[in-house]
């Protein structure tokens, strides 16, 4: 039976063990119908197999996402921990940082409504408001801390200078920067979160162009690494990019995100792949663009 091995976990602010492949639920929609049933079947596949952190955003589809987080899987079992994020709207295709401290205040209470929690376990910053001093911005999210509503705070896309200046504030226990076997220009922030115990979600953990199947060469010349690891290890070529993350950092928790039950299963195997160093060597040489 497919479960995720029980001795890959983190924890997420010091008492919140997961297991470190965790479900991006951003692709599950349908406010009715079938595609809605359907949705919420993937969501409870999920923690059948063994996921324990999901995430999820009050922008996805107008906090929708959330509502259906909650209808899938209210109540939630024992150790399931939901991270939600409030800072950023969503305007067709416009993505747009709102951080004043009076409307974080006020998503945070939406999401606990739409989550049916008492208390949200990570609440995470979606982006950083430019216009807004960060201190400002952290410092609502610290208010809602000490006024029991939410347990840990993260943030997302941040550098290692506002991780720095945010962690003065209060406790950063995660961080949410796009990287992936392609994409790692946060190299930095993740070594930072290495160093001092801090979860790195990596969205887009799966980029495109290793799901498609671009050629691309190896630091050595040869074929595609990341279609040559997968055809030796019996593999799909997601199922290596997700083994590559688990093992770059024992503080990765990718949250691979699908409206499919079978990609979802697909997904979750990696956390089983025996992906061995020479393996992991060359996948880091053959894609080396930060």
């Amino acid at each position: 039976m497919l479960r995720l091995a029980e001795n890959t976990t983190l924890t997420i602010g010091g008492d919140r063990p997961v297991h470190r492949l965790g479900f991006g639920a951003m692709r599950l929609t349908g406010r009715t119908g079938p595609d809605r049933a359907a949705s919420i079947a993937v969501a409870r596949r999920a923690v059948e197999l063994g996921v324990t952190f999901l995430d999820t955003a009050d922008s996805y589809d107008l906090g929708e996402n959330e509502k259906l987080v909650a209808e899938a899987l209210h109540p939630y079992r024992p150790g399931v921990v939901v991270g939600t994020k409030g800072g950023q709207v969503n305007l067709g295709r416009d993505w747009i940082p709102l951080g004043r401290p009076e409307y974080l205040r006020q998503q945070a209470e939406l999401s606990l409504r739409r989550l049916r929690r008492d208390r949200i376990d990570l609440y995470q910053l979606h982006r950083i408001d430019p216009t807004v001093p960060l201190a400002d911005q952290i410092g609502a999210l610290r208010q809602l801390q000490d006024e029991g509503k939410v347990r840990h705070v993260g943030l997302s896309e941040v550098t290692v200078e506002q991780l720095v200046a945010a962690t003065r504030i209060t406790p950063i226990v995660s961080v949410q920067n796009r990287y992936n076997l392609t994409d790692r220009r946060s190299e930095a922030v993740l070594e930072h979160c290495e160093r001092h115990g801090i979860a790195f979600i990596p969205w887009l953990p799966i980029a495109p162009n290793v799901r498609g199947g671009t050629s691309r060469t190896d630091a050595e010349g040869g074929a595609d690494p990341v279609g040559t690891v997968a055809d030796r290890l019996g593999a799909t070529r997601s199922q290596v990019a997700l083994a590559w993350l688990l093992r770059r950092s024992p503080v990765m928790l990718p949250i691979p995100g699908t409206s499919s039950r079978a990609h979802l299963e697909e997904n979750m195997s990696a956390a089983n792949l025996p992906l061995g160093a020479d393996d992991f060597a060359r996948l880091s040489a053959g894609w080396a663009d930060r």
